[in-house]
C-alpha cells in the first residue's frame, strides 16, 4: 500500500463540511435548440379534450382531467391533458397526434422544484414559465398520423341525377370503407353528441375487422333505423369529430350505411337474435314514423304486444313521404321497417285516429299509448295571397312525388325557404323538368339545410337568391301562373348578440312570374285527433307536447315523442325519443322489474 492510498480517506473528510456543488438552478443557462423537445404547451381554448394524446402515449404520462371552464361546450369534452413528468420521455407523439393542433413542445428544459407533485400539471390551465416560449417542436402542418381527407365515394353527376330519382350517393365499397374507418381515432366525442348515443367507434372498428355482423348488432342497440340514418341522418356526430378540426371529419353516416349494405335482410334474425318473452301487456303507438316505430321495436323486444296506427297507406312517416328517393330509396327504409314488423309489431295503415277510431278507445283498450304524429301542417308565410291556387306546400309536392303522382308544378318554380324540405322540393322540381329559383330571407351560411343538400341543389342548377323576403302573392294574367312580390333585405346585427336579422328594404322590390310557388318554410303539428278535454290535460306549447321524464305526460297512460315533442325535429332525435319512451313505458307498467338502485332501464 502506498502513501496515497493511506491518505485518501482523510481527503474525503476534508471536504465533508464544504457547500455542495449542486444548486436549484445552474449559474449559466444554455437555451435548447430551436426545435428542441422541451416542456409541453397546450392552448387550452383550442383544445377540445378528445384524449388522443392520452391514447397514443405509450408511457401513460398523460391523463385527461375535467376543467370546469370548458364543461358543457359543444364539441368539447370538458377535459384537458395532465402531464406526468415522472413518466414522460418527450417522444412528441402526443404533439403529432393532436387533432386540434393545440399541443406543442417548448424548447425549455430547465425546471426545478422541491415538490414532486409539481411535475404533474395541466398544460395550458396551470401557468408555467415556458408558456410563452415560441421555440420548440411543432408538428409540420402537412404531416398527419392519419389521413386528413375523406375517402371519396362514387356519386351520380348532376346531369345524371336530375334525370330521375336514383340514389345519388352510391356508398363505399369494402376497401374504401376500411380506409375511411382507419381514419377514426376512437376518441368517442361522437357518442356524447349523438342523440341516440350510438357506439360509433366500436361499429367503425367492426368495419376495420371485417365483422359486419357485430357492426349491425352494435347499431341496433340504440337505433333500429341504421339503413335510414346511414343516408339521411343530420350527423351531429360528425360536427364534433376532432379529425375535422384540421381536415375532414370521419364519414360516420356513410360508414353506418356501409355496414347495413353488407348484410342481407334475411340474415337479420340470425345476427340480432331478438328472443322475445311475452309479458301480456299491450301498447298502442300513434304514428308510424321513426319515433313511433323506434318505440314499437324496443317495446316489442321487452315482450309487449304493439299496435301502430298510421293514417297513410304505408309506414315511414316523413321518411317515406318527405324524403325523396334520390336521398332515401324505399329499399333502405323498407329494410329497417320490415325487420321491426318481423318481430310481431302490427302496423294498421289507413287508420286515422279521431276519425276511424277514437283516442279515448285506445286509452281504454291498451295499457299505454305513445304519440308520435310528427309535423304535417305547413307553416304560413303570413303574406297576402298565400292561399292562391298556384301556391303549393313543399310537403305536398314531396308526398306527391313519393307516391308517383304529378304535383302539377309547371316549368318555372319558385321555392320559399332554406331548410331541407326547401332543398328537397327544389331538387324534386328539377327532376320533374322545372327551372327552379330558391328565395331565402337570410344568407346561404344561415340556411338550416344540410350543407351537402345546398351544394347539390346548386350543382343541379337550382338558383339561390338570398336576402329575399316575400311580400305578396298576386294573380298573373295567365291563370296557370302566379306573381310573387318580394323585397331585398339588409342583414342587421342583433344588439343583444344574436344572429343578424334581415330587414326589408322598401325601395328594392321585385315582381316575378312563375308557374307555381312552393312554400317550404317549416311545418307544425295537427292535434285535431285529440279532443279538447284531452288537449287541456296535456302540456302543449306552440303546438308541441312538453313531456316529462321518460317522455311521460300528465295523462297517466300517455307518452309522447318525435317531432311533435322534440324541437330538434330530425329523425335521429325522434328515434331516441322512441327508445327513451319505451324505457319509460316499461318502467311505468312493470315497476317490479326495477329496484331503487336500478336507475338505468335495460
Amino acid at each position: 500500500m502506498n502513501l496515497k492510498d493511506l491518505l485518501s480517506p482523510f481527503y474525503v473528510w476534508q471536504r465533508a463540511f464544504e457547500k455542495p456543488y449542486t444548486s436549484m438552478r445552474p449559474i449559466e443557462e444554455r437555451p435548447g435548440s430551436p426545435s428542441y423537445r422541451g416542456f409541453h404547451i397546450n392552448v387550452a381554448d383550442t383544445c377540445v379534450g378528445c384524449g388522443c394524446c392520452h391514447t397514443i402515449c405509450q408511457n401513460d404520462a398523460i391523463d385527461m382531467v375535467p376543467v370546469e371552464k370548458y364543461s358543457g361546450n359543444k364539441g368539447d369534452s370538458g377535459l384537458r391533458p395532465r402531464f406526468d413528468y415522472g413518466r414522460c420521455c418527450w417522444c412528441a407523439l402526443c404533439v403529432d397526434m393532436c387533432t386540434a393542433g393545440s399541443l406543442r413542445l417548448s424548447n425549455e428544459y430547465i425546471w426545478t422544484s422541491r415538490e414532486p407533485a409539481d411535475f404533474m400539471f395541466v398544460a395550458g390551465v396551470e401557468e408555467k414559465h415556458w408558456q410563452d416560449n415560441e421555440l420548440g417542436y411543432r408538428r409540420e402542418k402537412t404531416y398527419h398520423l392519419y389521413p386528413p381527407r375523406r375517402i371519396e365515394m362514387e356519386m351520380l353527376s348532376p346531369d345524371e341525377s336530375i334525370e330521375g330519382f336514383d340514389e345519388v350517393v352510391k356508398g363505399y365499397d369494402v376497401e374504401q370503407a376500411k380506409k375511411e374507418a382507419d381514419r377514426c381515432i376512437e376518441c368517442g366525442m361522437c357518442v356524447a353528441t349523438c342523440p341516440a348515443h350510438m357506439d360509433v367507434p366500436d361499429y367503425i372498428k367492426s368495419i376495420r375487422d371485417g365483422d359486419y355482423d357485430e357492426g349491425l348488432r352494435l347499431m341496433y342497440r340504440t337505433n333500429p333505423f341504421p339503413a335510414t340514418c346511414g343516408r339521411i341522418c343530420t350527423r351531429r356526430c360528425e360536427s364534433v369529430c376532432p379529425v375535422g378540426l384540421q381536415g375532414d371529419s370521419i364519414a360516420i353516416r356513410w360508414l353506418k350505411r356501409h355496414i347495413v349494405d353488407q348484410v342481407d335482410a334475411k340474415d337479420y334474425a340470425r345476427i340480432l337474435n331478438d328472443n322475445i318473452e311475452e309479458n301480456g301487456k299491450q301498447v298502442a303507438v300513434i304514428g308510424a314514423g321513426p319515433g313511433g316505430l323506434s318505440a314499437a321495436y324496443y317495446l316489442r323486444k321487452k315482450g309487449y304486444e304493439v299496435s301502430v296506427y298510421e293514417a297513410q297507406d304505408k309506414a315511414g312517416g316523413m321518411l317515406r313521404y318527405g324524403v325523396p328517393g334520390y336521398r332515401l330509396p324505399d329499399s333502405g327504409l323498407d329494410k329497417d321497417i320490415n325487420y321491426i314488423v318481423s318481430l310481431g309489431v302490427e302496423i294498421r295503415n289507413n287508420t286515422r285516429i279521431g276519425t276511424d277510431i277514437s283516442f279515448e278507445s285506445l286509452l281504454n283498450d291498451y295499457d299505454a299509448v305513445f304519440l308520435s304524429t310528427g309535423l304535417s301542417v305547413p307553416s304560413s308565410m303570413r303574406i297576402n295571397g298565400e292561399d292562391h291556387p298556384r301556391v303549393l306546400s313543399g310537403l305536398q309536392v314531396l308526398a306527391d312525388a313519393a307516391s308517383g303522382r304529378d304535383p302539377g308544378i309547371g316549368n318555372k318554380v319558385a321555392v320559399i325557404g332554406g331548410g331541407n324540405v326547401a332543398m328537397d322540393a327544389s331538387r324534386v322540381s328539377r327532376r320533374l323538368g322545372a327551372d327552379v329559383t330558391i328565395l331565402y330571407r337570410r344568407r346561404i351560411s344561415d340556411m338550416p339545410a344540410d350543407i351537402e343538400e345546398i351544394h347539390e341543389a346548386q350543382e343541379e342548377a337550382c338558383t339561390i337568391v338570398t336576402q329575399a323576403i316575400p311580400v305578396e302573392i298576386m294573380d298573373a294574367p295567365d291563370e296557370k301562373q302566379v306573381i310573387i312580390k318580394w323585397g331585398e333585405a339588409e342583414m342587421v346585427q342583433d344588439p343583444k348578440g344574436g344572429r343578424p336579422r334581415p330587414v326589408l328594404q322598401e325601395d328594392r322590390m321585385h315582381e316575378d312570374t312563375y308557374d307555381c310557388i312552393i312554400s317550404a318554410i317549416g311545418q307544425g303539428s295537427n292535434l285535431d285527433y285529440l279532443s279538447k278535454e284531452v288537449q287541456e290535460q296535456l302540456a302543449i306549447e306552440w303546438g308541441r307536447f312538453t313531456p316529462g321524464e321518460y317522455q311521460h305526460t300528465s295523462l297517466e297512460k300517455v307518452f309522447v315523442g318525435g317531432d311533435v315533442a322534440n324541437r330538434t325535429a330530425d329523425a335521429i332525435s325522434a328515434i331516441e325519443d322512441g327508445h327513451h319512451a319505451a324505457r319509460g313505458i316499461d318502467r311505468f307498467l312493470r315497476p317490479e322489474m326495477y329496484t331503487e338502485l336500478d336507475q338505468e332501464i335495460s
